[in-house]
């Protein structure tokens, strides 16, 4: 596998296999709410943080989901809801067919050897206790994956050469490497169980963009050698274009849009869509200058106390009374394209 190091530019997401066949991961209806308590002595629930709320998608075998939204919209959550690290309130979330929620963390174990993550923080997410090689192969010890320590040795060895790492790295500490390193190592320790579905938490945010780009080839490299889906968590709308096959965006714990890649980018349907992509800038100069841009105003409401009706209305450039009435669904406009909105008139613009 060449590792395309040398490029600031990731490449393209290729035509996933299996876009028509049975979904790897099933989402629906997943609601994670937090209860807000007060009191000394006696706590009693006051609110909740309705940090997902209601969300549904599906992931096929070898395919990309971009997950974007601003800071607050409940990625994380929903992706930590996902592998049972948060306990989801309700909904439905389904791996290879299988039920996950109410399973125990018994009952996960094995399933999660099949779900890998990788997390933001390239040194937080690492034990600095650890050395590399140990890092690595955590997972072949937990899932009991090596039958000798040769045969531990060697996978070690096998997956730091995959992600474009030397062998002889194995010895050192993670504060011994950059950043795009222990990202690196990170990888490796996700795809050490060899997983179906990988979870991408804001993965190459905290890179410089000429090592960003390295990471991503490299996923799309890893997707391509071992048929990999990724749930791609993301805020960098220009990242997320080039990755993933499919992009969800997300508003205050609900997904306002559904679209193909290349069809949410060319005709995004959503009023708050279409002011995310107005925010990314464009390498040409003149574009730049002339092209709209949309200012939403106000901050993002608060999960403790979203807006009646539409949760978008109170920044909303073009909301009318009807949407600070109504909650829209997410409602089919298009072949494989979905929008809340009240006001969206099919495929095009709200």
């Amino acid at each position: 596998m060449t590792i395309l190091a040398s490029t600031n530019e990731p490449k393209a997401a290729n035509d996933y296999v299996g876009s028509d066949s049975t979904p790897l991961l099933s989402v629906r209806d997943l609601k994670v709410h937090f209860p807000l308590k007060r009191g000394f002595i006696v706590q009693r629930e006051v609110a909740r943080v309705r940090a997902v709320d209601g969300i549904s998608f599906d992931i096929r075998p070898g395919e990309t989901l971009g997950l974007v939204g601003e800071s607050g919209s409940g990625k994380t959550t929903a992706a930590k809801a996902v592998i049972q690290l948060n306990k989801p309130g309700s909904g439905s979330v389904k791996f290879e067919g299988q039920e996950l929620v109410g399973l125990s963390t018994a009952a996960m174990r094995p399933i999660r050897r099949k779900m890998g993550m990788v997390f933001q923080d390239p040194y937080g997410s690492l034990n600095p206790r650890l050395r590399a090689g140990d890092i690595v192969g955590e997972p072949l010890k937990v899932h009991g994956l090596a039958g000798s320590r040769d045969d531990y040795r060697r996978q070690v060895a096998s997956l730091l050469s995959t992600v474009g790492l030397s062998p002889a790295m194995s010895e050192r500490y993670p504060n011994e490497f950059s950043g795009g390193q222990r990202q690196r190592l990170g990888v490796a320790r996700a795809i050490a169980a060899k997983p179906s579905l990988l979870i991408l938490d804001e993965a190459v945010s905290a890179l410089d963009v000429s090592i960003q780009a390295q990471i991503l080839n490299l996923l799309q490299d890893l997707q391509e050698q071992y048929n990999l889906a990724y749930l791609f968590i993301a805020h960098d709308l220009s990242v997320v274009r080039h990755i993933s096959h499919r992009v969800a965006v997300m508003y205050l714990g609900r997904i306002v849009e559904t679209a193909d890649s290349k069809d949410l980018y060319e005709q995004p349907i959503h009023p708050y869509t279409q002011a995310l992509l107005s925010a990314v800038p464009t390498p040409n100069p003149i574009h730049e200058r002339s092209r709209e841009r949309i200012i939403l105003r106000g901050d993002l409401p608060s999960p403790l106390a979203p807006p009646a009706g539409c949760g978008f209305s109170t920044r909303c450039p073009i909301a009318t009374t009807a949407c600070s009435a109504t909650d829209p669904d997410l409602r089919t406009l298009a072949p494989n394209k979905q929008a809340a909105c009240l006001l969206a008139d099919g495929y095009g613009s709200a």
